[in-house]
């Protein structure tokens, strides 16, 4: 089924931030769709599928072990966008294959500038291999009924953005995310929205605008400067996920708490809702006091329960559990 991918205001991938939890805290507040974190094949093929009728999930564990590499879960299943890491047309199709059937859309990551990612000819070294992206998303969508989108980066000119952005149209994605900086540029450079404007007039499928958008008023100031379809959210989001919200940013306090939650209910990796509150902390505040202090020492939910003042939460939710089915 097509997802319709105008006027929508959308979760950026955020690698270790996207897990189910900050997914449905973004939802919660407002946000239409949400991308995972970037998923490499290699990985999600290691991967069987099980149902986790403790959580009501949908996991995807690594054979031989116990590690959860993705987990969604039905709720999400009209919003959530799976983003993979890969560089092989075919590769990608077998892993696409394995979670099409949980996930409302499979993104192609070709913006990622980081070493783990380009590494592996993956993220934005695609964005040099024009042939290769051709490839990757033909073979997705010949073989696939689910939506296929992609996100990149600037290339070094405007035109040469243009020109990669109307190759990719050919190969008849749902629609293409650009973040508005180059692969050399760093977060406080900022966006050029004029050149993701150049996209946008160069193509007719939906673009999806993304960079420097940290308010609410912020969606709708890129969407006029860039006449783009619909606004992705990274830093803007993870600094304070209510972002999403027409009524206006609670306090961060409460969203902290709120992402507690979600994490404990979702049975969030440790190191995940570690890192997660790390970036909403350190933003506004210095890691160096007290909530910083405590949050380094953190080894389980129950320590970050804690912390937050919701041991309640987390004996009431835990409780219902020990009772409760297994993952099959």
């Amino acid at each position: 089924m097509e997802m319709d991918y105008r006027n929508k205001l959308v979760l950026a991938p955020m690698v270790r931030v996207g897990t189910l939890p900050f997914r449905m805290l973004a939802a919660e507040y407002g946000a239409d769709i949400t991308y995972g974190e970037e998923i490499i094949d290699h990985k999600l093929l290691k991967c069987d599928r099980r149902i986790n009728d403790v959580l009501g999930t949908i996991d995807f564990v690594e054979k031989g072990t116990c590690s959860v590499v993705f987990r969604t879960c039905p709720e999400e299943r009209s919003r959530v966008v799976f983003q993979m890491g890969t560089s092989d047309p075919v590769r990608a199709l077998r892993a696409a294959q394995t979670v099409c059937m949980d996930v409302a859309a499979v993104d192609i990551n070709m913006g990622c500038p980081k070493s783990f990612s380009i590494s592996g000819g993956m993220g934005a070294a695609l964005l040099q291999k024009p042939e290769l992206i051709h490839d990757i998303l033909t073979t997705l969508r010949r073989n696939l009924d689910t939506p296929i989108t992609c996100k990149i980066r600037l290339l070094e000119s405007s035109p040469q953005t243009v020109e990669l952005a109307r190759r990719i149209e050919k190969t008849g994605i749902s629609a293409l995310a650009v973040h508005g900086r180059k692969v050399t540029d760093r977060p406080r450079d900022p966006a050029k929205w004029n050149e993701i404007a150049d996209v946008v007039a160069a193509v007719s499928i939906p673009v999806i605008a993304n960079g420097d958008v940290f308010e609410y008023e912020d969606f709708e100031r890129i969407k006029v400067a860039t006449g783009s379809s619909s606004v992705m959210v990274a830093r803007g989001a993870l600094w304070n996920a209510s972002i999403f919200s027409p009524k206006g940013k609670l306090p961060t306090e409460d969203v902290k708490i709120e992402y507690v939650k979600k994490s404990i209910l979702w049975d969030n990796d440790i190191k995940s809702t570690k890192f997660t509150l790390r970036d909403m902390i350190s933003h506004y505040s210095s890691l160096e006091l007290a909530e910083g202090k405590a949050l380094t020492k953190f080894e389980t939910l129950a320590d970050a329960a804690r912390l937050y003042g919701e041991d309640k939460y987390y004996e009431h939710i835990n409780g219902n559990r020990s009772s409760y089915g297994q993952i099959r």
